[in-house]
């Protein structure tokens, strides 16, 4: 078969099979099987390729078929323009979450030292330090799975970074036990589990059956995560430092207010491409007495 005639046959048996982007799918897994570009699928789509990229290709597109998701087929993910690779233990990252990343570069300075929260995949972390001079990072996750994906990710990209595994702050009671000024954080990030527990059998099979459900599973309301960090960071926190959230698209208010409840100043919403209230930012007040 030809480059042609394999990704017509890819995206009829997606459409058939309910993929909403059939087209879109079927091309990657095509370049990702044959190790070509858009490209060369252009200009030379009446090229045959061999019978065992066709067997590959046609496996591959079988698992797309049952709603595996792409990223897990071909292990990999952009995100900030970098090559970050996923399985089913971490959050597969999307283009939502850079907007969190890049309101995080506007307050991003040379020399800063960095938590990220719920690190997963590591994405967040290391585009900050991989677009950033001589800052710090300590990313943490409950999972251990999750913190293997993040390490490797890490070593691939040539990025310093410590991952640390444990609930939230739980894993610094030992590495910042002093509290003094020079092992609190510039900058906290943190894409939290936010989706509301009733509503995860809503989901898209490829999220709900193929991602983990600790990075899904925000509570009742989806706020547990919010609540949890927001009383704690100020603890671990410089004055004048900044937290960052994603959020869900309806959480916006409330996550506002549960900051400039715990004393957060300059608390804004920011939106991402599509309109929809993205990230929380707040900074901690200069009269916090917490040093």
């Amino acid at each position: 078969m030809t480059y042609r005639e394999l990704y017509e046959y890819g995206k009829c048996r997606l459409a058939k099979a309910g993929i909403v982007e059939a087209g879109l799918d079927a091309r990657l897994l095509l370049e990702y099987v044959c190790h070509s570009d858009r490209n060369e699928l252009i200009l030379y789509a009446d090229r045959e390729r061999s019978n065992m990229e066709e067997q590959f290709y046609k496996m591959v597109i079988e698992k797309r078929a049952s709603r595996i998701p792409l990223q897990h087929i071909t292990g990999e993910q952009e995100f900030m323009g970098l090559s970050f690779q996923v399985n089913e233990h971490v959050l597969i990252p999307r283009q939502d979450t850079e907007i969190l990343v890049e309101e995080a570069m506007r307050h991003l300075s040379d020399g800063m030292r960095i938590l990220d929260l719920c690190t997963g995949s590591g994405c967040i972390l290391l585009s900050l330090l991989k677009y950033s001079n001589e800052c710090e990072g300590i990313g943490i996750d409950i999972s251990e799975e999750a913190l293997k994906k993040a390490q490797e990710n890490a070593q691939r990209l040539h990025i310093d970074a410590v991952f640390l595994a444990g609930d939230l702050f739980e894993p610094l009671t030992d590495f910042v036990s002093d509290r003094t000024s020079d092992r609190l954080f510039d900058m906290i990030v943190s894409n939290p589990p936010y989706i509301e527990i009733a509503e995860i059998d809503t989901l898209m099979p490829e999220v709900r059956e193929h991602e983990p459900i600790c990075a899904l599973d925000g509570g009742e309301d989806g706020l547990q995560f919010y609540r949890k960090i927001i009383a704690k960071a100020p603890e671990y926190m410089r004055k004048g430092a900044v937290l960052l959230f994603e959020i869900g698209c309806g959480q916006g208010q409330a996550v506002v207010h549960l900051m400039r409840e715990a004393g957060f100043v300059e608390v804004e919403i920011f939106q991402d491409y599509a309109g929809l209230d993205r990230v929380v930012c707040g900074v901690k007040s200069s009269s916090d007495e917490t040093k």
